[in-house]
C-alpha cells in the first residue's frame, strides 16, 4: 500500500527528463498569482524562502508530478532559473518540513480564487463537437478521492462504508463534483466536502455556475423537483434522465415520440405547482431487457430538438466521466492518496490538480482548434506527458 501522495516510479526517471512550470506558467502568471495572494490575504510580513508566489506554484508542481517528493518537486521549480541569477546568495531546497509550513500559510483560498479567476468553458463557436445547435453541452458529476489517514482528515471527511472488518474503507474521502464542458473537458465550476455529503447537495451549489445558452447533461442520481426549477431559472436549458418509477403522465403526445408531462415536488400531493417537461423514452440496442431510458428537458419544442437527436446526444454525458477519470487515474495515478494531512492541505491539492488538469486542456483545445479537429482526438495522457517533459528553463518566475 502506497504512502500518502507516494507512489514507486515504473522506471528510474532523470531530473532532466521532467519539466518546471512552462505552461502553468503561461496559463497562470505571476501577476495574476500576486493578485489572487493579496486578495486572499496571504502577503507574507517577511522575507521567507517560500513566499506565497512561489507556494502557489509549488502546490501546482506537486499536483502536476503527484508520485514526488516535497524536496523533488521544490529542485523542479528553480533548476531552470540557476543561469539567471537573479536572486541574492545561494538559494537552498526547502526542508520538507519548511514546505509544509509554507502550503499552510497560504491555505486553500488563493488556489480557489485563482481556479475561478481563469478556470472558464473555453470552447469557441468554431470548436468541433462542444456544441448542440448553439448550446455549449456541459455536464455534472462527482467522485471521491483518498486522503491521507490523519484524525484530522477522518474527523473531517469521514470514510466510506466497507464490507470487511470494522466496516470502514481503509482511507478517509474527499468528495468532489464538478461541472465540465463536455466538448473540451474544461471544468469550471466544482465544490469539495465530506464523503458523507451527498454528490446533489455539492451540485446544488455549483448551479449558479450556468447560463444561458448551456444545455447541462445530468445523470438519474441528480433530478428533483427543486434542483430541476433552480437550474432551469439560471437560463440553461437541461437534458437529465430520470428513474424508471418516476411517474411521467402523457399531456400531449409529440409526432417525434416524444410527448410533454410534468414533474412536482415530492410534498405536492395534489400536484398544483408542476413544472414542464417534454419526455423522451428510447432503448439501447443489445440492453433492452434493462428497459427504457427516460430523458427529461426543458427543450419542449419537437422542432428545436428532435427526440432522436436528444436521445443520441445525452451520451455525451459519459465526458464528465473521462474528466474524472483524467484527474484520477492519469494526472493523480490509479495508486496515490492525496498526501495533505490536513483538511485546509487536501482542499488546496484538489484545487491545484483542478487547475493543472485545465492548463492542459486549454493547450489541448488550442491544438485541436489549429489542426481544425475534435479535441476528443487528442489524448490526454500524451498531452500530460508533453508538459511534463518541458525544459525547466520556460519556468516564468524567480525565488
Amino acid at each position: 500500500m502506497p504512502r500518502a501522495g507516494q507512489v514507486k516510479p515504473p522506471v528510474e526517471e532523470r531530473l532532466s527528463d521532467r519539466i518546471a512550470l512552462g505552461v502553468l506558467t503561461r496559463a497562470f502568471p505571476a501577476e495574476l498569482v500576486d493578485e489572487v495572494v493579496v486578495e486572499t490575504g496571504r502577503v507574507e510580513q517577511r522575507i521567507r524562502l517560500l513566499p506565497a508566489r512561489v507556494t502557489v506554484y509549488f502546490v501546482l508542481a506537486m499536483c502536476l508530478f503527484s508520485g514526488q517528493a516535497y524536496e523533488e518537486v521544490a529542485r523542479l521549480l528553480t533548476e531552470g532559473l540557476a543561469w539567471a541569477g537573479r536572486w541574492r546568495g545561494r538559494w537552498e531546497v526547502p526542508s520538507t518540513g519548511a514546505i509544509s509550513r509554507a502550503r499552510a500559510r497560504l491555505g486553500p483560498e488563493p488556489l480557489r480564487a485563482l481556479f475561478g479567476r481563469v478556470c472558464r468553458p473555453v470552447a469557441t463557436p468554431d470548436t468541433v463537437g462542444a456544441w448542440y445547435r448553439g448550446r455549449r453541452l456541459v455536464a455534472v458529476d462527482g467522485t471521491t478521492l483518498d486522503v491521507a489517514d490523519t484524525p484530522a482528515n477522518d474527523m473531517f471527511f469521514g470514510r466510506p462504508g466497507s464490507g470487511r472488518g470494522e466496516k470502514k474503507g481503509a482511507f478517509p474521502q474527499v468528495r468532489l463534483v464538478v461541472l465540465a464542458e463536455c466538448g473540451t473537458h474544461a471544468v469550471f465550476a466544482a465544490a469539495t466536502g465530506a464523503c458523507t455529503v451527498a454528490e446533489t447537495v455539492l451540485a446544488d451549489t455549483l448551479l449558479p455556475h450556468l447560463k444561458p445558452g448551456m444545455l447541462l447533461l445530468a445523470d438519474r442520481g441528480f433530478p428533483g423537483y427543486d434542483r430541476w426549477k433552480t437550474a432551469a431559472a439560471t437560463g440553461a436549458d437541461l437534458l437529465w434522465r430520470v428513474a424508471s418509477n418516476v411517474v411521467l403522465v402523457v399531456r400531449e403526445q409529440y409526432p417525434d415520440g416524444s410527448y410533454l408531462s410534468e414533474i412536482y415536488a415530492a410534498g405536492d400531493r395534489r400536484r398544483v405547482h408542476g413544472q414542464r417537461v417534454r419526455v423522451v423514452e428510447y432503448t439501447v440496442a443489445g440492453h433492452e431487457e434493462a428497459g427504457p431510458v427516460r430523458l427529461i428537458t426543458t427543450i419542449l419544442d419537437p422542432d428545436q430538438a428532435p427526440a432522436a437527436e436528444l436521445a443520441a446526444l445525452y451520451h455525451e454525458r459519459w465526458e464528465v466521466e473521462g474528466v474524472l477519470d483524467e484527474i484520477k487515474v492519469h494526472q493523480r495515478g490509479p495508486d496515490v492518496v492525496l498526501r495533505s494531512r490536513y483538511p485546509d492541505g487536501v482542499e488546496q491539492e484538489v484545487y491545484g490538480f483542478l487547475l493543472v488538469h485545465h492548463a492542459v486542456r486549454q493547450v489541448m483545445h488550442e491544438a485541436a482548434a489549429q489542426a481544425g479537429t475534435d479535441p476528443d482526438r487528442l489524448s490526454f495522457t500524451r498531452s500530460l506527458r508533453v508538459v511534463r517533459r518541458q525544459v525547466p528553463a520556460q519556468a516564468a518566475f524567480s525565488p
